[in-house]
């Protein structure tokens, strides 16, 4: 790909600095979107920084990085440790008060997994060749919390805005409220929170706010996708649901996504938390390595 007209086309150690910045704030990025903060470089020369400078690759629709480090694996392994350890203490009751919370993007076209675009087709008839799909540029960000029984509330962020500190706040805010409306007792047994360690949900301000809810924020190392419910099972059902449907306005999309979210049944809620456990026993044999499946 030829860089366009005045875009350079050579790596700087303070572009790799800056682009390292902005994914480690949202690791659920896409080129294009990271493109948006950095319309003077080429996505192909971002694409460059992200996959061989910075070393990630996308699993379970985020970046990580390709390899671990053992300081990356120990603290993997620590966070597995100590999870399992208080599970075995305090069993399905520790699970009945976790509160998962993620952010994904969802766009009005959604192209289909692989999986789904398959077909059936003779040996002597000829290959179909597909033209290759690529994510709407339409889409909106959404805030998903839920627990083992369903989801708890979904949180749109309105165009032009972006996730702060101020604005995460506000999200929790209204979901202590959903909580005490749609959970009898949950508050007063305590929230083990299981959310990102993007900015907005490791600043000062944020855990202010979580002390004087009297919620527990449950610990977890970076790099999660294979330890995190919402990518690993959440998502992965939903964008699958979404795959190939095409959408025309905003809130269209969260119609949909809202629609499919509650007519999920309990079991699947449960399926998702349960293999979290499961995952974390995978991740402590494996020393901290990577969870694939």
């Amino acid at each position: 790909m030829i860089p366009a007209p005045g875009r350079p086309s050579v790596i700087t150690d303070e572009m790799v600095a800056s682009v390292e910045a902005k994914v480690l704030e949202n690791r659920r990025f896409t080129i294009s979107a990271l493109s948006n903060d950095f319309p003077e470089v080429s996505r192909s020369v971002l694409y460059k920084i992200v996959s061989e400078k910075l070393n990630f690759k996308e699993l379970c629709s985020r970046w990580v990085p390709k390899l671990l480090t053992e300081e990356h694996k120990n603290k993997r392994f620590e966070c597995s440790l100590n999870f399992l350890t208080r599970y075995n203490e305090e069993g399905g009751a520790m699970l009945s008060r976790i509160v998962k919370g993620d952010e994904t993007w969802v766009s009005h076209v959604t192209p289909e997994s692989k999986q789904q675009s398959m077909e059936w087709s003779h040996t002597h008839f000829p290959v179909r060749v597909k033209a290759k799909q690529t994510l709407s540029q339409s889409k909106i960000i959404a805030s998903v919390f839920w627990d083992r029984h369903s989801v708890l509330m979904v949180d749109f962020m309105q165009r032009g805005t972006t996730i702060n500190a101020v604005a995460y706040g506000q999200t929790l805010r209204k979901l202590r409220t959903a909580i005490q409306n749609k959970r009898r007792g949950m508050l007063t047994d305590g929230i083990l929170l299981l959310h990102d360690n993007a900015r907005p949900c490791t600043a000062a301000q944020t855990r202010d706010l979580l002390d004087s809810f009297g919620w527990e924020i449950l610990d977890h190392p970076m790099y999660i996708p294979d330890l995190a419910p919402s990518d690993f099972h959440l998502f992965r059902h939903l964008k699958h649901h979404l795959g190939g449907n095409h959408y025309n306005a905003d809130e269209d999309v969260k119609t949909a996504m809202t629609s499919w979210l509650t007519e999920q049944a309990a079991s699947f809620y449960e399926e998702g938390i349960q293999n979290l456990v499961v995952r974390y026993d995978k991740c402590l044999n494996k020393l901290g390595s990577f969870v694939e499946k």
